[in-house]
């Protein structure tokens, strides 16, 4: 957006949304309430979603845009945030999606009459190394229930016996209970080694992660768009996933795609990409030709100036 010439000020606020501590409300409210009327302010949905109390009050006097990657009551555990959600969306003069799917469940969910639609861009970068082999496996995701990396290890249980390597690439501290369950069956499945779990990996170590990638594993039980299927597809890896939310759209067409919630189904995805080589090269091509399709970040950020220029000045969608 500062490319486009748009003046952008990034105002950061820990904490753990969407439950954050009192101290952590309390920054945000200071944070809007610093801001001159009639500023035109973007805020991710994770956060103004959880406190309709602090967001409400501040939207009578800024042009409050959201943006939702999920809805807060599909999240795997906070079904008990929908009301806030939806209070919080209702005070905003916009609201964006991520996907067509996302768009679609808030309007259903909230009863929205309008939701724009703004699909994440993706950086470009050069393809994968490891795409000519069969074994590398990567996943990508905070390791959480509502991303499933409890499912991937009880599918690759079912075939240890093929020569494979895996790892959970994402933040361990989201969800500490799900990390000691997903080391708890690593061991109980003797998969020691064999599936890493290295924490979050940024810059040179993921590029690295994602060069050496033979296939990205996506197990998802709930997943609003799945940057992390184009980031891999933007290298031509080759994609396995569950058929939830936006993921299909993020595919464009190509991919292997499994039932959610269903470890079965997964390690019968994995049986299918290490028993046919047709199969696996069908997949290459296929991501090769998505990897095509894919359009950047400035295609994003005109989106989103459209629709924040329309929000500040009134204009319906």
């Amino acid at each position: 957006m500062r490319a486009a010439g748009v003046a952008v000020e990034q105002i950061a606020v820990a904490g753990r949304w969407p439950r954050p501590s009192v101290p952590e409300r309390g920054a945000l409210q200071r944070a809007l309430a610093a801001l001159p009327t009639g500023s035109t302010v973007l805020m991710d949905g994770l956060v103004a979603c959880s406190v309709p109390d602090v967001v409400v009050p501040q939207s009578r006097r800024l042009e409050i845009t959201v943006l939702v990657h999920l809805p807060l009551g599909d999240e795997v555990g906070a079904a008990d945030l929908a009301h806030r959600e939806r209070e919080a969306l209702h005070a905003a003069a916009a609201v964006v999606a991520t996907s067509p799917w996302t768009a679609r469940r808030l309007r259903e969910v909230h009863d929205l009459g309008s939701v724009e639609v703004v699909t994440p861009g993706v950086d470009p970068a050069p393809a994968a190394a490891g795409t000519d082999g069969v074994g590398r496996l990567l996943c990508v995701g905070s390791v959480t229930p509502t991303k499933g990396q409890d499912l991937l290890v009880e599918a690759l249980a079912d075939v240890a016996d093929r020569p494979w390597s895996c790892d959970l690439v994402g933040p361990l501290d989201r969800a500490p209970a799900h990390v000691a369950d997903v080391r708890a069956a690593i061991s109980r499945y003797g998969l020691d080694g064999r599936v890493r779990m290295p924490g979050a990996l940024v810059g040179a170590p993921l590029a690295a992660a994602f060069s050496g990638a033979d296939l990205l594993v996506l197990p998802s039980r709930v997943e609003a768009y799945g940057m992390v299927v184009t980031e891999a597809l933007a290298r031509g890896i080759p994609v396995l996933a569950t058929d939830v939310g936006g993921v299909r759209s993020a595919l464009g067409g190509t991919g292997l795609l499994v039932p959610a919630a269903d470890a079965m189904a997964l390690s019968m995805g994995l049986i299918r990409w290490f028993g046919r080589s047709d199969l696996r090269a069908e997949l290459r091509a296929g991501a090769q030709a998505r990897r095509a399709e894919l359009t950047g970040w400035e295609v994003t950020s005109r989106c989103l100036i459209t629709i924040l220029d329309r929000a500040r000045s009134g204009t319906p969608a």
